[in-house]
């Protein structure tokens, strides 16, 4: 590779690096129900959501599953294997129609050590990561369910053009929503409909999330 060639490949911005492909860098689409990776499956990439939802699950030696998070666009997955982690250590499935770039781990190391506005922003978004876990522990740990719900919620909403609410993405059940709460669906269904009553949420081409449900998780 000529100096001109290298040089234009360490000035990758990283919004180019996370919507172009290479031959280490590949787009793959998934659809709803689709496995991104096992658990037990040897880990040699990283992934960066472009478009969709995937849920990341821990299975248990007896078949129980536990869900570790709900990720969405500008996510990362797969990290693990940037240390010494040989294996994935949870599954990932796509619970909506979804765009990954699968990055190989030697073309992520390189891109973190070479380019330095890419090595920032992957910083950042493992710090907020961090953040997010530890947040998680200490709703499981002082919340009640119906909190460690409205919390959740807010987190998988996303923003509406028109400001006014945020809109969850409507492939998450109540199933997949009491396993990230640690509850049973029927509080789950019990909480939704409390909700629903008190104007936080409807339902209408999905579920829709008022942010006055703020209120149930400051109260």
């Amino acid at each position: 590779m000529s100096n001109n060639a290298s040089s234009r490949r360490k000035r990758l911005c990283p919004q180019m690096f996370f919507h172009s492909a290479s031959p280490a860098r590949k787009l793959v689409e998934f659809q709803t129900k689709a496995t991104i990776f096992a658990q037990g499956d040897a880990a040699r990439s990283v992934i960066y959501i472009q478009e969709g939802r995937i849920k990341l699950s821990v299975f248990s030696a007896t078949g129980g599953e536990a869900v570790v998070a709900i990720l969405g666009p500008d996510d990362f997955l797969g990290e693990g294997c940037l240390t010494d982690q040989p294996v994935r250590i949870g599954t990932a499935t796509a619970i909506a129609p979804s765009t990954l770039l699968v990055i190989e781990r030697d073309e992520m190391i390189r891109a973190l050590h070479q380019e330095h506005e890419f090595f920032r922003r992957f910083v950042l978004y493992i710090v907020s990561r961090n953040i997010r876990v530890e947040e998680d522990l200490v709703d499981q740990l002082l919340n009640s369910a119906e909190k460690r719900l409205a919390r959740t919620l807010l987190l998988l909403a996303r923003p509406r053009k028109d400001d006014q609410r945020e809109e969850i993405v409507p492939q998450v059940t109540q199933e997949t929503l009491a396993e990230m709460v640690g509850t049973t669906r029927t509080r789950v269904n019990v909480f939704m409909n409390r909700f629903k009553k008190r104007g936080f949420i409807s339902y209408s081409n999905g579920l829709h999330i008022n942010r006055s449900l703020l209120s149930a998780v400051t109260s």
